[in-house]
C-alpha cells in the first residue's frame, strides 16, 4: 500500500496579492451595487412623492404652487416659500424655506424634519403647507 502525501503548496507574494486584489474587487462591486440600488430606491421614492403631490392639479393651482422634480428632490414652490423633500440613503429630509426678504434663488430654511417614508414626507409637506396658509 502506497501512502500519498500532499505536498503543501507554497504561497507566493503574487498569489497572496491576487487573492487580496480579487477580494477587494468583490467588495467594491458589492458596495457599488448597494449604492446603485439605494439610488434607484431614492429616485423611486421621489417619483412616488411627486405623483402624490401632483395628483390634484387644481388644488396646486388654487394655492399658487408649482412642483418640480430634480433628481432626488421634490419641491413645492410658492412666491413666498418652498417646501422640498430630498431623498437620500433611504431617508427623506423635508424642509420649509422662506423666500420673503431673500435674494432670488436663496431661500433661507426655517423648518426641517427627517422621515423614512413617502407617506411621512407627504404628511410633513402637508403640515408645512398648512402652516404657511393659516
Amino acid at each position: 500500500m502506497t501512502v500519498r502525501s500532499k505536498k503543501a503548496k507554497t504561497l507566493s507574494l503574487k498569489d497572496a496579492f491576487e487573492t487580496e486584489f480579487a477580494r477587494r474587487e468583490l467588495e467594491r462591486r458589492a458596495r457599488d451595487d448597494a449604492e446603485r440600488q439605494q439610488q434607484e430606491a431614492d429616485l423611486a421614492g421621489a417619483e412616488a412623492l411627486l405623483a402624490a403631490v401632483t395628483a390634484d392639479g387644481d388644488f396646486l393651482a388654487s394655492r399658487k404652487l408649482a412642483t418640480d422634480l430634480r433628481r432626488y428632490t421634490v419641491s413645492l414652490d410658492h412666491d413666498n416659500y418652498r417646501i422640498a423633500a430630498y431623498f437620500e440613503g433611504g431617508k427623506v429630509s423635508v424642509t420649509l424655506s422662506d423666500k420673503r426678504g431673500t435674494a432670488a434663488g436663496s431661500a433661507a430654511p426655517r423648518k426641517q424634519e427627517i422621515v423614512e417614508s413617502v407617506e411621512d414626507a407627504l404628511a410633513v409637506m402637508a403640515q408645512y403647507l398648512a402652516d404657511e396658509t393659516r
